[in-house]
């Protein structure tokens, strides 16, 4: 088992950014799994929740303001083989422009072994005035791994307009490319908030869940929401034994709702 002290004081923040890489590892003891790494550092905090079945349960905790500019924070997260892992966050990612003009980045790297599950589900990330972030996701999968990815952006709060806002989602499934999506929003961004991009909305997100069953018989592209002006997405099978939802709404409440509905008709496809 392992012990986590709790912190005291919240973290100092270096004027220059931070520079941070927080580690999670999973691993299958008999019928539970356990969590040999959970280290913290700089912004984020780890805590162990409680388990759920045979699921170890991690939840990510702000210790400070971040992604500011400057910033380079990491989080590294494995499953191995025959572990099942359930990662969330506690509050909503903030992107600030801090006391540098220079981007900020947020790199995630995911690795599910074999016959292993894991669930990357944290609170959106929202994009501020005059922020810029580079955020990227990787995951390198087994060929029997599960996966469920959950991910929303909030483009500026209310009445304010977002920052830059670069995300690249790279997939590797048994050693051979799954998926690859890079999208980039706000100023400076060609054709970001036109038709062709968001068409005004503000709260995008998608979610990814392989698993081998789809194998077998793969849902059927659905489209899900009746009225473009109150958020739309659409379910789409991907050349492999996976699911891409992609979701768009005027709002976080509204694109939760869709990527929630979407999320069960995907799921009971998979049974």
């Amino acid at each position: 088992m392992t012990t986590v002290a709790p912190r005291t004081t919240q973290a100092k923040r270096p004027p220059q950014g931070v520079q941070a890489t927080a580690r999670i590892r999973a691993t299958r003891v008999g019928s539970t799994t356990t969590l040999p790494v959970l280290d913290g550092d700089g912004p984020f905090e780890l805590r162990r929740n409680r388990s759920h079945g045979d699921e170890g349960r991690v939840c990510i905790l702000g210790a400070m303001s971040a992604p500011l500019g400057g910033d380079r924070l990491r989080i590294e997260a494995t499953a191995e083989q025959g572990a099942h892992l359930h990662i969330t966050s506690a509050a909503a990612t903030v992107a600030l422009r801090g006391p540098t003009l220079e981007h900020a980045t947020y790199d995630v790297r995911l690795t599910v072994a074999e016959q292993a599950r894991l669930h990357w589900l944290p609170k959106p990330l929202i994009s501020t005035a005059r922020s810029n972030l580079r955020q990227t996701c990787s995951i390198d999968l087994a060929a029997t791994a599960r996966l469920v990815l959950r991910e929303e952006q909030v483009l500026g709060r209310v009445n304010e307009p977002p920052g830059r806002l670069t995300t690249r989602l790279t997939v590797r499934h048994d050693g051979h490319p799954l998926l690859d999506q890079q999208t980039v929003f706000g100023p400076g961004a060609p054709g970001w908030d036109g038709p062709a991009g968001i068409a005004g909305h503000r709260a995008v997100g998608h979610i990814l869940i392989v698993d081998p069953a789809f194998e077998k018989e793969p849902p059927k592209v659905r489209l899900l929401g009746g009225d473009p002006a109150q958020g739309h997405a659409v379910l789409t099978p991907l050349v492999g034994p996976a699911v891409l939802v992609t979701a768009l709404a005027p709002d976080p409440m509204r694109l939760r709702r869709l990527l929630d509905t979407a999320h069960l008709i995907a799921q009971n496809a998979s049974r």
